[in-house]
């Protein structure tokens, strides 16, 4: 493709060796050529480049292509054996614009299944989220409580007489809302809410519950879930909001690897309560990275720009 002769002529008169630049910035010249060699593979996929662009498309039409895509993305990787997570991410991110809706499955479900579940819990969840026969997102933020997490409103009360927990939202700021993954693509979340046993309040913990069939993908009874609607951006990612109405799950959905109930409602509690919040600062730190990514897009478009527009020019009187 020919290069704008305003914008090559910048270039050109560059001060600097743009090549050695990037592999300052790449990490060297065996990232650089790497990342260059999945680039082409996604730039020269038939697939991948068969949509039509995305700045056309309506919303449905955002999520049903990010669906489709990262669903590929998820094969391809497969096929091509790439194991590195900064690899697989730069991949599905030199393929298109689309926000991921299985995103939160892969990034916050599945690691927190690994990080806070028991050998049995992982035993029974973990392999069914990475072959996708069951798909999660990380129901935390609520419509009152963004980052103030100790604030926040679901209950889990534990019934010692079934071994059950009953899942309330009882006030409208509680409803979970934002979470990506939520609205439409999710059977199972991981629900942050409060652990309550014998009277007591034991603080967040972390729930395996399911929401939807398995079947047809119907909310289970006691289950109000929905798409929060438009956005004035990220709108191939299906964000949504969810309720819960006297839902019971079995004790052993509490995810107890460093915490956990006893059958008599005994609470033993984490050395260290931090630890269920791992996935969650993880994933603050892929934002951080996901914002750079965005601010030097932002950067190279108006430069380039700036290089290439031509104004009516200047006449003196």
């Amino acid at each position: 493709m020919a290069v704008n002769a305003d914008l090559q002529k910048e270039r050109n008169s560059a001060t600097f060796n743009i090549e050695k630049l990037t592999e300052v910035l790449y990490d060297g010249k065996a990232m650089v050529k790497r990342r260059r060699y999945l680039q082409k593979i996604v730039l020269e996929d038939k697939y991948l480049t068969s949509f039509p662009p995305w700045w056309n498309r309506d919303r449905n039409a955002q999520y049903d292509i990010g669906v489709k895509k990262n669903v590929y993305f998820t094969k391809l990787i497969q096929d091509l054996n790439i194991t590195d997570f900064a690899e697989q991410f730069y991949l599905k991110e030199a393929g298109g614009h689309e926000a991921n809706p299985l995103g939160l499955h892969e990034d916050m479900f599945v690691p927190t299944i690994e990080k806070l579940g028991t050998k049995e819990q992982i035993a029974k969840y973990l392999e069914p989220a990475k072959q996708y026969k069951i798909i999660g997102t990380y129901a935390q933020t609520e419509l009152g409580h963004g980052t103030f997490i100790r604030g926040l409103e679901t209950t889990a009360t534990y019934d010692q007489d079934t071994e059950q927990f009953v899942i309330n939202s009882p006030t409208v700021s509680s409803t979970k809302y934002w979470p990506g993954s939520l609205g439409k693509t999710s059977n199972h979340v991981v629900l942050m809410a409060q652990l309550l046993s014998q009277g007591k309040c034991h603080g967040i913990h972390a729930f395996i519950v399911q929401i939807r069939s398995e079947k047809d993908h119907t909310p289970l009874p006691g289950i109000s879930v929905g798409d929060i609607g438009n956005k004035i951006g990220y709108n191939a990612m299906d964000n949504g909001f969810l309720r819960f109405d006297n839902v019971r799950i079995p004790r052993r959905n509490l995810l107890a690897r460093y915490s956990r109930i006893e059958k008599d409602g005994t609470y033993i509690p984490a050395k260290n309560p931090r630890l269920a919040y791992g996935t969650m600062v993880f994933v603050r730190a892929l934002i951080v990275g996901g914002c750079s990514k965005s601010l030097a897009q932002a950067c190279v478009i108006t430069t380039r720009y700036s290089a290439v527009r031509r104004q009516t020019e200047i006449r003196p009187g």
